[in-house]
């Protein structure tokens, strides 16, 4: 007996299953994450679906077809509310609490919302992060009040050059230098105590602390490809980041000569 088909459902779940795998890879998901729900919704809607991922594409295959879906990305900023929201999503649709039409529609709903904080979180946000670690070295008010301006300072020159500049890695430098320049600053005119401190503190906004989490993961999980390029452009961050914190100190030292 030959089992006949339904192409047009066939190709409807690959169309789906790539734009899943899409919202995932470029909102910082794992990869061992998006292959397997991609995989699971294929699998739940009735058809056989393989897929492979990289960081900068996602391979889509159906055992009964001989040719691949390729998904290209590019993967931008994280944004963990659009991974949640297409995790639980897809935990309904293989649970069969939602069909397979309602799983698309909610789906097109998640790529079009813009989900993000509003500004003044993200300002406050990223005074408090500055200020956490602080709290470790046991330092004077003054150099916690200033580490939690600090921080917000650099975190806002490093979004507002990324917004306007093309050039890879340059908001990284910018925040780096902002806050070991004020640092330095704020010292020296006698209005905090400990310049090392403040300028740790107040890079944290800028540390890449998930892209690290994740590469490591993906390693453990044997990824090692995609850890691998995780793990560089992490540490090419931090690099460009301190690069901004030497440029700092050297223009300090040649103008007020400390």
């Amino acid at each position: 007996m030959v089992v006949k088909v339904d192409r047009n459902h066939e190709n409807q779940v690959i169309e789906l299953c790539g734009q899943v795998g899409k919202i995932l890879l470029v909102n910082g998901a794992e990869i061992p994450r998006v292959e397997e729900t991609v995989e699971y919704i294929g699998h739940s809607a009735g058809v056989a679906i393989s897929c492979y991922v990289t960081l900068t594409a996602i391979f889509i295959s159906v055992d009964t077809e001989p040719m691949t879906h390729v998904v290209k990305t590019n993967p931008g900023s994280f944004n963990l509310q659009k991974v949640d929201e297409i995790n639980e999503l897809s935990r309904e649709f293989v649970a069969q609490e939602i069909g397979f039409d309602e799983l698309s529609r909610h789906v097109a709903q998640v790529d079009r919302k813009v989900i993000d904080f509003n500004w003044p979180s993200k300002i406050i946000g990223a005074g408090l992060v500055s200020v956490a670690p602080m709290l470790l070295f046991r330092t004077a008010w003054s150099d916690l009040a200033m580490a939690f301006w600090i921080g917000i300072v650099g975190y806002l020159a490093a979004m507002y050059v990324k917004k306007i500049a093309a050039i890879p890695f340059i908001g990284e430098v910018v925040g780096g230098f902002s806050v070991a320049l004020l640092a330095l600053l704020v010292v020296h005119f006698g209005w905090a105590n400990n310049s090392n401190n403040i300028i740790i503190s107040a890079l944290m906004p800028l540390v890449p602390g998930v892209p690290i989490t994740n590469a490591f993961r993906e390693i453990i999980a044997g990824h090692l490809i995609s850890g691998v390029m995780r793990t560089i452009n992490a540490l090419l961050v931090a690099g460009f980041i301190g690069s901004g914190v030497i440029l700092a100190g050297l223009l300090f030292r040649a103008v007020f000569g400390v």
